[in-house]
């Protein structure tokens, strides 16, 4: 059921306007991990028109620490730009004059959509209390989504990292809903690594005095568990970027040519961390990175082999030749296993990870060369 605008709940989002969203109410949820969410709902935005016989709709899903605005300035409600806003609009890659273009917040995130800092039905924010979620699960609340809003098949389903885990979820587990899709640095399975990169994460914010189990939010306002989640950026965002981009911009400098000052690369690190700590919430965080982590489509299918081949969209694999958080290998690997899919396809870049996020000529060649036979 889709819901008229609402202020946003929670302690941690108090002040935070809706800006431009839009809701739908979930049905009770059945959890991968056990247990039903209830009560919960999902934000979203859209742009374009949808088709009278719907064939025009196009999911995009964002990565971790994204959310649903994928295109517009930063706003009340938004405080970062649209993080494809120069490939999503008329004329554009996405055009959407064409396309009816919806992009949800994450099930558990914290821009809108039921997460560990909203409110549950007692009236306080969840917390430790809010379930294990999964990738599969936030899928399964897309598909509501869908439904809602009269999107029996989407034309095509586009993401990155999380959002691309989200996007091969998508094709594996409605495989006649999916038409075509475009998975952008993820792979089928977590790595050991990636595994090991977000666990020292976790560590850093759970180490937080104020983290209190996950029950922070009941804090005054300003509390929180803010310099683990900022110590947790900085671990992220070394993974995100390229050793030879950090190099290049930064070598062994130090800030305003100070010799006893900060180094400039630290300079930098703080300043990504100063900018997560303010627009997004720990628990959401934690949630988030562990659902990427538990990321396996071949759970309970028989294997990923087995998964893969379920997948009937024609689909379109990439990676950044520089990424080390998820290698090409593991996008070839995945490329592989899809049926009818053929080679993976490289961005080139010294950006690292974030070149899905960066590279706007590339990715939008990608997505018109998906787009133009859906």
């Amino acid at each position: 059921m889709i819901v008229p605008a609402l202020p946003a709940t929670g302690a941690w989002r108090e002040g935070h306007p809706p800006g431009r969203r839009e809701w739908v109410r979930l049905a009770p949820l059945p959890l991968a991990a056990g247990g039903k969410l209830t009560g919960a709902r999902l934000a979203y935005e859209t742009w374009g028109e949808l088709a009278p016989d719907g064939s025009n709709a196009v999911l995009v899903l964002h990565a971790l620490t994204g959310d649903s605005h994928v295109r517009g300035r930063a706003e009340p409600g938004h405080p970062s730009p649209g993080w494809w806003h120069e490939l999503v609009g008329p004329g554009r890659a996405l055009d959407t004059d064409r396309w009816f273009v919806v992009a949800p917040n994450a099930l558990g995130g914290c821009q809108g959509s039921t997460g560990p800092a909203e409110n549950a039905a007692d009236g306080r924010a969840w917390g430790s209390r809010f379930p294990m979620i999964t990738v599969r699960d936030m899928v399964r609340a897309e598909v509501e989504l869908a439904e809602a809003l009269g999107v029996r098949r989407w034309a095509a389903v586009l993401g990155g990292s999380l959002g691309g885990m989200r996007a091969l979820e998508w094709a594996v587990d409605q495989p006649e809903r999916v038409g075509s899709a475009l998975l952008l640095c993820c792979g089928a399975i977590s790595s050991a690594e990636q595994i090991a990169w977000s666990s020292a994460q976790l560590h850093a914010i759970r180490a937080d005095p104020d983290w209190l189990g996950g029950d922070y939010h009941q804090l005054p306002a300003g509390r929180g568990p803010h310099t683990g989640l900022g110590i947790a950026r900085r671990i992220a965002h070394l993974t995100y970027r390229s050793p030879q981009e950090l190099q290049d911009r930064f070598a062994a400098e130090h800030q305003d040519g100070e010799p006893a000052g900060r180094y400039a690369v630290e300079s930098y690190l703080d300043h990504h961390a100063d900018k997560l700590v303010r627009r997004f919430d720990a628990a959401s965080y934690v949630a988030l990175t562990r659902a990427m982590s538990a990321h396996d489509v071949g759970r309970d299918r028989g294997g990923v082999a087995a998964a893969l081949r379920r997948v009937r969209a024609r689909v379109l694999v990439a990676g950044v030749d520089s990424d080390r958080l998820f290698p090409l290998a593991q996008q070839r690997d995945l490329a592989d296993g899809l049926p009818g899919c053929g080679p993976a396809r490289v961005v080139r870049s010294a950006a690292g990870h974030d070149g899905f996020l960066t590279e706007n000529d590339q990715v939008g060649a990608l997505l018109r060369e998906l787009l133009a036979e859906s």
